[in-house]
Parts: structure tokens; sequence; C-alpha cells
């Protein structure tokens, strides 16, 4: 069981992981085409970001919130 406030920057930091690993991983499948490294760092880096932040989702899905004072 979480507080609200902690609940509240749980979500905050789901939405953060998501749109920024997707938007990185975009950004990375753009620059593949200039520099293959890089491309590939931002594709992964961004992968791992929004895969994480979906697995959030789950656990967000799970847990609780302490109403009890």
């Amino acid at each position: 069981m979480l507080t609200p406030k902690t609940i509240s920057r749980l979500e905050k930091t789901i939405w953060i992981l998501l749109y920024g690993g997707l938007l990185s991983l975009v950004l990375g499948l753009f620059t593949q085409r200039v520099d293959d490294d890089l491309g590939l760092t931002l594709v992964i880096g961004g992968g791992v970001a929004a895969a994480l932040g979906a697995v959030l989702i789950y656990v967000r899905s799970r847990v609780r919130a302490n109403t009890e004072k």
C-alpha cells in the first residue's frame, strides 16, 4: 500500500518513460540513416524506457492506495 503522493509520482514516471522512450525510439530510427551506431543506441534505449513504462503500468494496476490515517 502506497501513499497517494507516491502513486502520483509513479504515474508521472510512467508517462515520462512511455513518451520519452517512444520519442527516442522514433528519433533513433531516423538517425540510423546517417549514423548507424548512434541510431541503434537511441532505438535500444528508447525501447527499454518504453518497456519499463509498460511494466510500471502493470505494477500500478496491482497497487492499492493507503487511505487509512
